[in-house]
Protein backbone atom coordinates (compact mmCIF):
# COMPACT_ATOMS: atom_id res chain seq x y z
CA UNK A 1 0.00 0.00 0.00
CA UNK A 2 0.83 3.74 0.39
CA UNK A 3 2.16 3.28 3.97
CA UNK A 4 5.74 2.78 4.44
CA UNK A 5 6.70 0.52 7.68
CA UNK A 6 10.02 -0.03 9.05
CA UNK A 7 11.35 -3.40 8.23
CA UNK A 8 9.95 -5.19 11.39
CA UNK A 9 6.54 -3.84 10.78
CA UNK A 10 3.99 -5.02 8.29
CA UNK A 11 0.27 -3.34 7.80
CA UNK A 12 -2.20 -6.58 7.95
CA UNK A 13 -5.38 -4.59 6.95
CA UNK A 14 -4.09 -2.71 3.72
CA UNK A 15 -7.62 -2.60 2.33
CA UNK A 16 -8.77 -0.49 4.89
CA UNK A 17 -9.44 3.18 3.84
CA UNK A 18 -7.97 5.88 5.54
CA UNK A 19 -8.96 8.71 3.89
CA UNK A 20 -10.61 10.21 0.93
CA UNK A 21 -8.92 13.12 -1.09
CA UNK A 22 -10.81 15.88 -3.26
CA UNK A 23 -9.22 15.42 -6.33
CA UNK A 24 -5.54 13.84 -8.08
CA UNK A 25 -3.73 16.66 -7.17
CA UNK A 26 -4.38 17.00 -3.43
CA UNK A 27 -1.19 15.19 -1.45
CA UNK A 28 -1.35 13.87 2.44
CA UNK A 29 1.37 13.31 4.02
CA UNK A 30 0.22 11.83 7.93
CA UNK A 31 2.81 10.31 10.53
CA UNK A 32 1.04 7.26 12.27
CA UNK A 33 2.42 6.85 15.77
CA UNK A 34 1.38 3.01 16.74
CA UNK A 35 2.19 1.20 19.92
CA UNK A 36 0.67 -2.86 21.85
CA UNK A 37 -1.39 -2.60 23.91
CA UNK A 38 -4.29 -5.13 25.70
CA UNK A 39 -8.16 -4.44 25.17
CA UNK A 40 -9.67 -1.19 24.48
CA UNK A 41 -8.09 2.74 24.62
CA UNK A 42 -10.30 5.46 24.46
CA UNK A 43 -8.75 8.74 22.87
CA UNK A 44 -10.29 10.64 25.35
CA UNK A 45 -8.21 9.40 28.25
CA UNK A 46 -5.18 10.26 26.88
CA UNK A 47 -3.69 14.00 25.48
CA UNK A 48 -2.32 14.76 22.20
CA UNK A 49 1.62 15.72 22.26
CA UNK A 50 2.18 17.36 19.43
CA UNK A 51 0.12 20.05 17.58
CA UNK A 52 -2.25 19.02 15.14
CA UNK A 53 -2.52 15.38 16.46
CA UNK A 54 -5.59 13.74 16.15
CA UNK A 55 -5.83 10.63 18.76
CA UNK A 56 -8.23 7.87 17.66
CA UNK A 57 -9.79 5.26 19.97
CA UNK A 58 -7.67 1.96 20.10
CA UNK A 59 -9.07 -1.45 19.57
CA UNK A 60 -5.82 -4.00 20.35
CA UNK A 61 -7.61 -7.54 20.48
CA UNK A 62 -6.77 -8.82 17.30
CA UNK A 63 -10.03 -10.72 17.44
CA UNK A 64 -12.74 -9.01 15.39
CA UNK A 65 -15.83 -11.71 16.44
CA UNK A 66 -17.12 -14.48 18.04
CA UNK A 67 -19.96 -17.10 17.63
CA UNK A 68 -20.68 -20.10 19.03
CA UNK A 69 -23.27 -22.70 19.39
CA UNK A 70 -24.39 -25.37 21.61
CA UNK A 71 -25.11 -28.69 20.22
CA UNK A 72 -26.89 -31.83 21.69
CA UNK A 73 -24.57 -35.26 20.88
CA UNK A 74 -25.36 -38.57 20.93
CA UNK A 75 -22.94 -40.87 22.06
CA UNK A 76 -24.12 -44.36 22.13
CA UNK A 77 -27.07 -44.19 24.20
CA UNK A 78 -26.40 -41.05 25.66
CA UNK A 79 -28.13 -38.34 24.98
CA UNK A 80 -27.18 -35.81 27.72
CA UNK A 81 -24.26 -34.34 26.23
CA UNK A 82 -23.60 -30.95 24.65
CA UNK A 83 -20.93 -29.91 21.96
CA UNK A 84 -20.02 -26.50 21.77
CA UNK A 85 -19.01 -25.01 18.47
CA UNK A 86 -16.91 -21.35 18.27
CA UNK A 87 -16.20 -19.43 15.16
CA UNK A 88 -13.38 -17.23 15.64
CA UNK A 89 -12.87 -14.18 13.40
CA UNK A 90 -9.71 -12.30 13.31
CA UNK A 91 -7.91 -9.30 11.59
CA UNK A 92 -5.02 -11.71 10.72
CA UNK A 93 -2.29 -10.90 13.93
CA UNK A 94 -2.92 -14.27 14.60
CA UNK A 95 -5.05 -17.29 13.82
CA UNK A 96 -7.76 -18.19 15.36
CA UNK A 97 -6.85 -21.11 16.65
CA UNK A 98 -4.00 -19.10 18.83
CA UNK A 99 -6.92 -16.14 20.27
CA UNK A 100 -8.23 -19.81 21.73
CA UNK A 101 -5.08 -20.88 23.18
CA UNK A 102 -4.41 -17.78 24.41
CA UNK A 103 -7.92 -17.21 25.79
CA UNK A 104 -7.68 -20.37 27.10
CA UNK A 105 -4.59 -19.58 28.98
CA UNK A 106 -5.98 -16.44 30.76
CA UNK A 107 -9.31 -18.41 32.11
CA UNK A 108 -7.08 -20.99 33.72
CA UNK A 109 -4.48 -18.34 35.26
CA UNK A 110 -7.70 -16.80 36.31
CA UNK A 111 -9.53 -19.66 37.79
CA UNK A 112 -6.14 -20.96 39.14
CA UNK A 113 -6.37 -17.67 41.49
CA UNK A 114 -9.90 -18.94 42.92
CA UNK A 115 -8.46 -22.14 44.04
CA UNK A 116 -5.17 -21.37 45.08
CA UNK A 117 -5.36 -17.43 45.93
CA UNK A 118 -2.59 -15.48 46.95
CA UNK A 119 -2.84 -13.96 50.19
CA UNK A 120 -2.09 -9.91 50.41
CA UNK A 121 0.48 -9.12 53.17
CA UNK A 122 -0.85 -7.12 56.29
CA UNK A 123 0.53 -3.14 56.10
CA UNK A 124 -0.25 -1.57 58.43
CA UNK A 125 -1.59 1.96 57.48
CA UNK A 126 0.74 5.28 58.43
CA UNK A 127 -1.49 7.60 59.94
CA UNK A 128 -1.41 11.13 59.12
CA UNK A 129 -0.45 13.30 62.17
CA UNK A 130 -2.50 16.72 61.88
CA UNK A 131 -1.57 19.94 63.01
CA UNK A 132 -4.15 21.57 64.91
CA UNK A 133 -8.19 21.94 64.86
CA UNK A 134 -8.20 24.81 62.13
CA UNK A 135 -6.31 22.55 59.57
CA UNK A 136 -8.64 19.84 59.97
CA UNK A 137 -11.55 22.43 58.94
CA UNK A 138 -9.89 23.33 55.62
CA UNK A 139 -11.47 22.42 52.04
CA UNK A 140 -9.82 20.44 49.64
CA UNK A 141 -10.04 23.54 47.58
CA UNK A 142 -8.41 26.01 50.09
CA UNK A 143 -5.24 23.81 49.60
CA UNK A 144 -4.92 25.38 46.37
CA UNK A 145 -4.34 21.78 44.84
CA UNK A 146 -4.72 22.07 40.71
CA UNK A 147 -8.78 21.98 39.90
CA UNK A 148 -8.27 18.02 38.54
CA UNK A 149 -6.67 16.73 41.49
CA UNK A 150 -8.67 18.46 43.62
CA UNK A 151 -12.07 17.09 41.59
CA UNK A 152 -10.34 13.75 42.25
CA UNK A 153 -10.01 13.60 45.67
CA UNK A 154 -13.85 14.94 46.08
CA UNK A 155 -14.77 12.24 44.22
CA UNK A 156 -11.97 9.75 46.38
CA UNK A 157 -14.03 11.15 49.56
CA UNK A 158 -11.47 13.58 50.85
CA UNK A 159 -13.65 17.15 50.84
CA UNK A 160 -11.45 18.23 53.92
CA UNK A 161 -8.21 17.96 55.70
CA UNK A 162 -9.74 16.31 58.12
CA UNK A 163 -10.74 13.27 55.95
CA UNK A 164 -6.71 12.50 55.28
CA UNK A 165 -6.49 11.68 59.21
CA UNK A 166 -7.14 8.24 59.18
CA UNK A 167 -5.61 7.75 55.27
CA UNK A 168 -1.93 6.79 54.47
CA UNK A 169 -0.10 7.91 51.47
CA UNK A 170 -0.81 4.49 49.86
CA UNK A 171 -4.31 5.37 50.48
CA UNK A 172 -4.05 8.54 48.74
CA UNK A 173 -2.24 6.36 45.81
CA UNK A 174 -5.30 4.72 45.46
CA UNK A 175 -7.91 7.47 44.78
CA UNK A 176 -8.63 7.27 41.13
CA UNK A 177 -6.70 9.31 38.38
CA UNK A 178 -3.91 10.77 41.07
CA UNK A 179 -0.68 9.43 39.85
CA UNK A 180 2.53 9.61 41.51
CA UNK A 181 3.34 13.46 40.80
CA UNK A 182 -0.37 14.61 41.96
CA UNK A 183 0.33 12.85 45.32
CA UNK A 184 3.27 14.30 45.84
CA UNK A 185 1.80 17.69 45.40
CA UNK A 186 -1.05 16.25 47.82
CA UNK A 187 1.91 15.56 50.72
CA UNK A 188 3.51 19.39 49.65
CA UNK A 189 -0.37 21.30 50.46
CA UNK A 190 -0.72 19.04 53.19
CA UNK A 191 3.10 19.72 54.69
CA UNK A 192 1.96 23.58 53.87
CA UNK A 193 -0.77 23.59 56.15
CA UNK A 194 0.62 21.86 59.14
CA UNK A 195 -0.49 18.09 58.19
CA UNK A 196 2.52 15.50 58.04
CA UNK A 197 1.91 11.85 56.54
CA UNK A 198 4.38 9.64 57.90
Amino acid sequence: GDIEVPAKVSVVNKDLLLANLADKKTKLAVKLEIQSGYGYLSAQNRTPKHLGEILLDAAFSPVVRVNFQVQSVHLGRRADLDKLILEIYTNGVIKPSEALNQSVEILIRAFDQIIHPVAEPETKAEPIIAGDGESLKLSVEELDLPTRIANALKKGGYATVGDFAAASRADIAKVKNLGGKSVDIIIKKLTSKGVEVK
